[in-house]
């Protein structure tokens, strides 16, 4: 049975405090876009993917998830080990030696849940279309979904791997971006304005939708939804998700000095008041 709403708002203040814990205690690691994107991940693996109790790598009959800007590790590991991959006291080991919690995700660990390697930007969506392909040639229904960063387009590899998967009607891929307009040395549209990223997916051949509120769970999960009903027809798809980059704690919005920068013993206290504890912290 699905979690309802307030199962799901509950699981998000968690996650959120799993993130702030996690970059406090090491002193590093990406805090703000793993904020941005804790209801997505939340609304992905609790509502939207079909995906099995249990892990192994060739992901048979079951919707796959790559995360390729592979920074935001820590909201990826909360919601793997909320959603039983891994024990969630774990997460007590982010970044720290001989973890399994790398400060990007890895496979030479085999920690469940983490199917490639990511970190080095502009590459996740390439290993999901070859993915998708893969499930196409095995006769085998299921999704799969990968997430970029909308700074991580700057990438060139991006354009090839969206060109190859309109050309080739890869349409069982679902591409989210995280349209938060800020990357580490500042907006988006300042370090190297790509102008409408919709309307380039668009010009290469892309079904495209938008999530005008990415930091809205039940719409984050009507989206997701409807780019599912839109797969099946030829071409692939593609998530507009705009989202604030730190949502959830006040002075880590509207601007990009959190996108790598953990907060101090007080900076986490004011941030936990804010997220008091749902679930219980690891």
């Amino acid at each position: 049975m699905k979690p309802n709403t307030q199962q799901l708002q509950q699981l998000a203040i968690q996650v959120r405090r799993d993130i702030l814990r996690m970059v406090h205690a090491v002193n590093s690691g990406h805090p703000g876009g793993s904020l941005g994107c804790t209801e997505f991940f939340v609304a992905l693996y609790q509502s939207v993917m079909e995906r099995k109790d249990t892990f192994d790598m060739d992901g048979v009959d079951e919707d796959l998830f790559f995360l390729s800007n592979g920074h935001i590790s820590p909201v990826f590991y909360s919601i793997l080990a909320r959603s039983g991959y891994f024990p969630v006291s774990e997460l007590a080991t982010f970044r720290k030696i001989n973890t399994r919690l790398q400060g990007h995700p890895t496979t030479h660990d085999h920690l469940p849940g983490v199917r490639v390697a990511s970190g080095s930007l502009g590459q996740g969506l390439s290993v999901a279309v070859g993915a998708a392909q893969t499930k196409k040639l095995n006769k085998d229904n299921k999704l799969v979904y990968v997430l970029l960063g909308d700074g991580e387009l700057q990438e060139g590899q991006n354009w090839e791997a969206l060109m190859y998967a309109a050309a080739n009607k890869v349409d069982n891929v679902i591409a989210t971006v995280d349209l938060n307009g800020k990357q580490i040395d500042g907006p988006t549209d300042v370090v190297l304005n790509m102008f409408s990223i919709k309307d380039k997916f668009e010009a290469f051949g892309w079904e495209v939708l938008e999530i005008p509120n990415g930091n809205n769970l039940e719409k984050v999960i009507e989206g997701l939804e409807k780019a599912k009903s839109k797969t099946g027809n030829g071409k692939p798809v593609a998530i507009m998700l705009h989202t604030e980059m730190g949502n959830g704690v006040d002075f880590m919005m509207n601007t990009h000095a959190w996108h790598g920068k953990a907060p101090n013993d007080d900076q986490l206290a004011q941030a936990l008041e804010q997220n008091g504890m749902t679930l219980g912290d690891y």
